[in-house]
């Protein structure tokens, strides 16, 4: 849907910096598109490098009005309300943007396509949570695959794990290794252009979506699949899909640095890491119906910690689980490849 040169602003109100606008921040730190403009009524005026860890240089703005006035030719709703749904306050700034003739890239439950259906040929809606067509059950034909499939878990949602996994793509990239990363989440196919969003699609065909998504490709020498939710969150459902779906040889598990509790259910307590990267591998292997997958590295979020106490709360995790401890932001991903790729 989104051609690479295509001019984007990012609609962040209130969320710019903030957990809840992961979506923007995602795309401003590894889309291939011109970022001309982020849109934070809030902020407005403000430096981007103040609210977010990116290279990306672009000037926030109050309205879409200014975005289109800068060249944007395409709105990104950059922001993930709680449950997936458009709020209403939305739909105004929404309204202007077709009217000002810029195209609609929305990741929420909530689809726009019906609302705007008169377009003019240079336009056009995106709604990315759509169940892909021609599905079927899963088969488990990934574990025949001779390459290496690297899945991203985690204690939480929203602790990193599309982060992570793009540093991992960009850094086999880097080093001529041909590498795919599957897309699974709304941020992800966006950026990558391709992908399955997998909480749009119903629970009996997820697994056939993640294993078809990983066969397509299947002459890679590397997957990375982009990891979502987590065993331990009563509201998530897509870990099982994607172990069975992509039969991985290789987890990277991922945290928020000082995280005791779940975000948004303070009441349930994460377990001890390594019990729950064990869960995970006990998943993998099945009762012995595919191969163990072991994990390689924790990835850790220190991106609200000074660099001095996030360097400390690496060296403690790496003390506590034996695992080498990284932030793939701050440090990049080469040292999670080694580990793929010894002779590296």
């Amino acid at each position: 849907m989104l051609k690479k040169h295509t001019k984007l602003a990012i609609y962040l109100e209130d969320s710019l910096g903030k957990p809840h606008g992961k979506m923007g921040h995602g795309v401003l730190r590894y889309s291939p598109n011109p970022v001309v403009a982020v849109i934070d009524s809030k902020q407005s005026g403000k430096l981007l490098k103040n609210f977010i860890n990116s290279e990306r240089i672009c000037p926030i703005v109050e309205s879409v009005a200014q975005a289109r006035a800068l060249g944007a030719e395409a709105l990104v709703l950059g922001t993930t309300p709680p449950g997936g749904f458009m709020p209403s306050a939305w739909y105004e700034p929404i309204d202007n943007a077709i009217k000002l003739g810029l195209s609609v890239i929305n990741g929420l439950h909530t689809h726009l396509g019906e609302r705007y259906e008169e377009l003019n040929e240079n336009q056009f809606v995106w709604d990315i949570r759509k169940e892909p067509q021609k599905l079927s059950i899963g088969s488990a034909q990934a574990a025949k695959l001779k390459n290496k499939r690297v899945l991203f878990i985690g204690s939480d949602m929203a602790v990193g794990k599309m982060t992570a996994a793009l540093e991992l793509h960009r850094a086999a990239l880097l080093a001529n290794i041909r590498s795919e990363f599957i897309a699974t989440g709304q941020t992800g196919i966006t950026i990558a252009n391709k992908g399955i969003a997998l909480d749009a699609i119903r629970l009996d065909y997820a697994c056939g979506a993640v294993e078809n998504a990983v066969l397509e490709a299947q002459s890679a020498d590397l997957i990375i699949i982009e990891g979502q939710g987590s065993l331990v969150h009563p509201g998530s459902t897509a870990n099982l899909p994607l172990l069975r779906g992509s039969c991985p040889t290789h987890l990277v598990f991922c945290h928020r640095a000082g995280q005791k509790t779940l975000a948004s259910a303070s009441h349930i307590t994460i377990p001890p890491l390594l019990e729950l990267m064990r869960l995970y591998e006990e998943l993998t292997y099945m009762s012995g119906s595919y191969a163990r997958a072991k994990t390689i590295a924790l990835c850790l979020n220190t991106a609200h910690l000074a660099p001095d106490a996030a360097e400390r709360a690496l060296k403690e995790l790496e003390a506590e689980t034996g695992l080498m401890c990284i932030d793939p932001v701050r440090q990049g991903s080469k040292k999670i490849l080694q580990q793929i790729y010894p002779a590296f």
